[in-house]
């Protein structure tokens, strides 16, 4: 089993493995979604979307808020704070990709649906009742709820799930676990008696799917 974050080259080593042996997803480069309202502070957001931006030329910052005043106000808290941040020309070079950007949206459960379809590997909520907003995500890695809880407090010190899935894959799959180590080895024995009372039932899937002989396994076992 091949599991963990990784670069370009992780992610190709681990295709190449897939089918060979196990491996947990092809993650892809580290991304961020913050969905804020007229409550955020962008002083908070714009460092929080610088800190994921960080990570690579690649990465994902991305901000969904329900304020005109706000996204204008984190972009300029950007404009100061990228200048001063040691790995800047990487930070600039990620937040001005295609992948990064602001969406505006007229309300908060608009926002919410694009949270949800766009499936961050890290999500913020940073709103009014930002606990409620949370309970009502279902597609992220982690989410980070309310002003004092940015991603780095998860990457350092929380405790949370560091490996997540990327790329949308939080649509359809957690973070690594235990459960990412483990099979399941499914074990069946019947007694007679027990067959004798499910028989008719799989004589009837069977027929129903033009596989007759798999009828005729159970019913072989009992004469005519």
């Amino acid at each position: 089993m091949v599991t963990g974050p990784g670069n370009l080259y992780v992610t190709a080593a681990k295709r190449l493995l897939r089918g060979v042996i196990g491996i947990d997803a092809e993650a892809g480069t580290t991304e961020i979604a913050v969905l804020a309202d007229d409550t955020a502070d962008p002083v908070h957001v714009a460092a929080d979307l610088i800190s994921q931006a960080e990570h690579d030329t690649a990465a994902a910052s991305v901000l969904v808020t329900t304020s005109e005043e706000l996204a204008d106000a984190v972009d300029a808290e950007l404009e100061k704070r990228v200048a001063g941040t040691r790995h800047s020309e990487r930070v600039r070079t990620a937040l001005t990709g295609p992948q990064s950007g602001a969406v505006l949206v007229g309300d908060l459960d608009s926002g919410v649906a694009v949270v949800d379809a766009y499936a961050a590997e890290h999500l913020e909520i940073q709103t009014r009742d930002a606990r409620e907003v949370g309970h009502r995500i279902r597609n992220a890695g982690a989410i980070f709820v309310g002003p004092y809880a940015p991603v780095s407090l998860g990457d350092y010190c929380a405790g949370s799930n560091h490996v997540l899935p990327t790329g949308g894959c939080a649509r359809h799959q957690s973070g690594l676990s235990v459960q990412t180590f483990l099979r399941g080895v499914h074990v069946v024995e019947y007694t007679e008696e027990a067959l004798r009372d499910v028989a008719n039932q799989v004589v009837t899937l069977a027929e129903a799917e033009d596989l007759p002989a798999h009828g005729e396994a159970v019913t072989a076992r009992f004469g005519r």
